[in-house]
């Protein structure tokens, strides 16, 4: 009944649901649960709680059948037991098992993984293996080719860009008007249609405006920087140059002044500003008297004087308030023109100051030599110290020794006796010594302790200041510092390195002493009495350098580099009588020494004792019988025009010493230069190529032979089987690339280009064999044309950067480029690269002989003084290597010519 009430019809809304009800069913929707259903969230049991719970009901814990499957990983076996030392030892045992059982497996594994792997890339090989015999192909390719082959662009869409980049639109008037008028300014007032009348004025042109603002900006900015210049340019070198670094740290050093003083510093400067002189002076008498402590007032009051009593009088007065300052004690003294009246106020000066060591030395400089030594007496008493002052006692020793042999007449000399150097007495040497070493001594007993740097520092200092003594005393005391603990091969190598670096900086007394001292503890290195004997023959006297020479040979009298260099300084000097008597002392320490014989057969032979050469040479092939010796007495021989004398001689050699090639080509030139017998030099050369095909040179006389026959054919299959027998030889491929040339030369008439393609082919070829050969790179960047030889120089110096051939050929470039003073360093920088190669000196002197000047001063002075540091420096070098060198200097008309006159015959033979 209540149902059909209509009042009662929402009464179902009050009525629980049904069991199966679920909201939204009807229309779609499934069954969810939300946290109000459930309730709030909360932690559940942790692992304790739970193993606690389990055990209350005597539960046991399953455990994780997949737990003890991985033999590796124990977490669970044995997880709570100790890592001992019998756990180690198993497993090591078990690894040595292990790799056994491997090793036994080993050969057959990696086979059958080769195996795949092959396998794997024959059926996918690398993309650089589907190129390979396409790269090969590339070596074929010539130049031309390679020249032609078309750049790749980037061809995608390539049309379609075409098409939208050709599209063209119609620009509108306006836009061509307005653009136009874009730069105008308008100088006429506009009329405004809604005004009553016209009102003057003009156009604001704000362009100008803009610009007179940016210079007023600018002019700003060049004041400001002008006045950080003047008080920061004399620390940092420019004028707005901030330490980013070091700025915070440097703003920690500065003193906070309070304001009082700020104010006090600001009137002041506003003070000195308004005023003369006179106030000025008044304020400083003022200030003074206020501030009497003060150095830097008493040196501005002094500025201020004008008249050097009155300056004087100021800094008297100064003394009397701050007598403890050397500052002025220093400015007094700088006053006084009268060095009897600086000396008493230096005496003063010391009596006040006693720890000053620059008053002590100022005093010590002003007094007799006598009274000198007891001023150096009391300041080393006062400043024991002081390092300073034991040197300059050493210095006035050595001072004392040189004017006391002026005053003898100077009829003393030492070891430059030559040049009329006046040397001290050994006992005079002594005493230096003796100062130096007390002074070292008492030093550390004082426990200052300088380094070794510091003293080899002031031992350069000694030598810059004129005492060459005392700097040798220095390094005699001080040079085995902080390496007594050391072995002798560690002393050896730092004695050594400090000399070198001496003699970088330009301290050859230095360096001289520091080697003399090496010399006493390693008397029997051969290498270091030719490094002392080069130090003195580029710095030192022809006496001093014969004195030296003549220890090095009683020391190390096996060294036949020591006798001959004696010998050779004598002969040099004209003392041919002197070089002998020392070859003679030679034979009797070295009677088998090849050198020795030839020295002295040279020395004979250039001394026109033909007869006495002849007998020596064949005294040493009785005695020493080397192949170098037979050598040397056919050459003797050909020098002679005793051509037959000479192929015996060689007949002999060659049968005693068949591998020596030498002997094949002197016999080949004999025959081929002085006897036009072209079939016996032809033999020659064959025979010396059977016994001896690993030298490239009897390759290419064999080839130049048979040019010169007529026969470029031949040569070049000469050349290609000398190629084959010594691959990687930069002399076979610059002759096979000359040979290609001269072809090309002969054929141009007829106008065949073909060899001229050879040529650059094979030039090509050689530099992929050689790609460092500084000769095959420098016929390369001469036969490019002129404007691709500035690149092809760089790419030969990436390559060879220190090579002398390829620095000469950048220094001819830039000759014929006018470049000068570049050609000039060019060559320089190419004989000190290596000094042994005669021609680059030949270039080099060709060009001052053409552009000379500057070498010693100006105009044709200059030119002369060029031409002869070239020749001077090369005499020093003494070169021996060089195609057009050897080929001088070898010749029979040259034969006993000296290095200068070789030189000059090699400048003119360089085309």
């Amino acid at each position: 009944m209540s149902s059909k009430d209509p009042k009662n019809k929402l009464a179902f809304l009050s009525m629980p649901a049904p069991a199966s009800y679920v909201a939204g069913l009807g229309r779609g929707a499934s069954g969810f649960t939300t946290r109000s259903d459930i309730g709030p969230a909360r932690e559940g049991p942790s692992e304790e709680v739970i193993a606690e719970a389990r055990a209350k009901r005597g539960e046991e814990e399953q455990p994780d059948p997949e737990q003890f499957q991985d033999p590796d990983n124990e977490y669970g076996l044995f997880a709570g037991m100790t890592y001992e030392a019998d756990d180690e030892e198993a497993d090591r045992i078990y690894e040595r098992v292990d790799d056994a059982m491997d090793s036994r497996r080993k050969a057959r594994r990696e086979a059958l993984e080769q195996s795949e792997l092959s396998k794997h890339r024959l059926e996918r090989p690398k993309i650089q293996q589907q190129f390979a015999d396409l790269k090969r192909g590339l070596s074929s390719v010539t130049d031309s080719e390679w020249e032609n082959i078309p750049e790749v662009g980037n061809l995608t869409r390539r049309k379609k860009r075409r098409g939208e980049n050709d599209r063209t639109y119609v620009v509108p008037d306006s836009v061509i008007v307005g653009d136009r008028s874009k730069s105008e300014y308008e100088s006429s007032l506009e009329v405004d249609p809604g005004a009553q009348g016209d009102a003057p004025g003009t156009m604001t042109n704000f362009v100008e405006i803009g610009q007179a603002r940016d210079k007023l900006l600018s002019i700003k900015l060049d004041q400001l920087s002008s006045s950080i210049s003047s008080t920061s340019s004399a620390g940092s070198g420019l004028s707005t140059s901030i330490d980013p670094k070091g700025y915070l740290t440097s703003l920690s050093s500065i003193q906070i002044k309070s304001d009082a003083e700020i104010g006090d510093i600001k009137r002041a400067r506003m003070l000195f500003d308004s005023l003369n002189n006179d106030d000025a002076k008044v304020i400083l008498a003022n200030a003074v008297q206020h501030v009497g402590q003060s150095v830097k007032i008493w040196l501005a009051a002094a500025d201020l004087e004008h008249d050097v009593k009155a300056k004087k009088r100021v800094l008297r007065k100064a003394l009397e308030h701050i007598p403890t300052s050397v500052r002025l004690w220093k400015e007094t003294v700088n006053l006084e023109t009268s060095s009897s009246d600086a000396r008493i106020l230096l005496a003063r000066a010391v009596e006040v100051i006693p720890t000053s060591v620059d008053l002590w030395l100022a005093l010590a400089r002003l007094e007799t030599p006598d009274k000198a030594k007891s001023v150096l007496n009391k300041a080393r008493k006062s400043v024991p110290t002081s390092h300073e002052i034991w040197i300059a006692a050493g210095r006035l020793v050595e001072q004392e020794a040189c004017r006391s042999l002026s005053d003898k007449g100077g009829n003393g000399q030492g070891e430059g006796g030559g040049e009329g150097k006046k040397e001290p007495s050994a006992k005079e040497l002594e005493a230096i010594d003796k100062t130096i070493s007390m002074g070292v001594k008492e030093l550390r007993r004082h426990q200052v302790l300088l380094t070794r740097d510091q003293w080899l520092s002031q031992a350069e200092s000694c030598e810059s200041s004129g005492s060459p003594r005392t700097c040798e005393a220095i390094i005699k005391a001080t040079l085995s510092m902080d390496l007594e603990d050391e072995d002798d091969e560690t002393k050896y190598t730092t004695w050594t390195s400090d000399a070198q670096n001496a003699l970088g900086r330009g301290r050859v007394g230095t360096a001289r002493a520091i080697l003399a001292y090496t010399l006493k503890f390693f008397p029997n290195r051969q290498e270091l009495w030719r490094t002392s004997a080069s130090l003195e023959k580029a710095h030192g006297t022809p006496a001093s350098l014969d004195a030296l020479l003549s220890k090095a040979v009683e020391y190390v009298p096996s060294a036949e580099v020591l006798w001959l260099m004696r010998a050779k300084e004598r002969w040099m000097r004209g003392e041919v009588d002197g070089a002998r008597e020392v070859l003679v002392k030679a034979f009797d320490t070295n009677p088998e020494s090849e050198q020795i014989w030839l020295a002295a057969v040279k020395l004979e032979a250039e001394s026109g004792e033909l007869g006495v050469a002849r007998e020596l040479l064949g005294r040493a092939r009785g005695v020493a019988d080397t192949e170098r010796i037979w050598m040397k007495s056919a050459v003797f021989e050909r020098q002679q025009r005793q051509y037959t004398t000479a192929l015996q001689t060689l007949s002999t050699a060659i049968q005693k010493f068949p591998k020596f090639a030498k002997l094949y080509m002197i016999q080949g030139q004999i025959y081929l230069h002085n006897l036009q017998n072209i079939p016996a030099a032809r033999t020659a050369f064959s025979n010396g190529i059977k016994a001896c095909p690993k030298e490239p040179t009897l390759w290419i006389l064999a080839s130049r032979l048979e040019e010169q026959d007529g026969k470029s054919i031949k040569a070049r299959a000469i050349l290609e089987k000398g190629r084959l027998a010594v691959p990687k030889d930069d002399k076979l491929w610059a002759e096979s690339v000359r040979v290609e040339e001269r072809s090309s030369s002969n054929n141009t008439a007829s106008g065949s280009t073909n060899a001229n393609s050879n040529a650059k082919s094979m030039l090509a070829r050689a530099l992929q064999e050689c790609p460092t050969s500084g000769l095959l790179w420098s016929i390369s960047i001469l036969t490019e044309p002129r404007p691709t030889r500035k690149s092809r120089s760089v790419d030969a110096l990436k390559k060879a950067p220190e090579d002398p051939l390829i620095i000469c050929t950048v220094a001819r470039l830039f000759w014929a480029e006018r470049k000068i003073e570049k050609a000039r360093e060019w060559f320089r920088r190419a004989v000190k690269a290596d000094g042994d190669v005669g021609d680059v000196w030949g270039w080099w002197l060709k060009f001052e002989k053409q552009h000379g000047g500057g070498g010693g001063g100006g105009g044709n002075k200059g030119e002369e003084d060029w031409r002869d540091v070239v020749k001077r420096e090369c005499e020093v070098a003494e070169p021996r290597h060089g195609e057009v060198w050897q080929s001088v200097s070898k010749d029979d008309r040259n034969v006993g010519k000296r290095v200068g006159e070789v030189l000059e015959l090699v400048c003119e033979a360089l085309v």
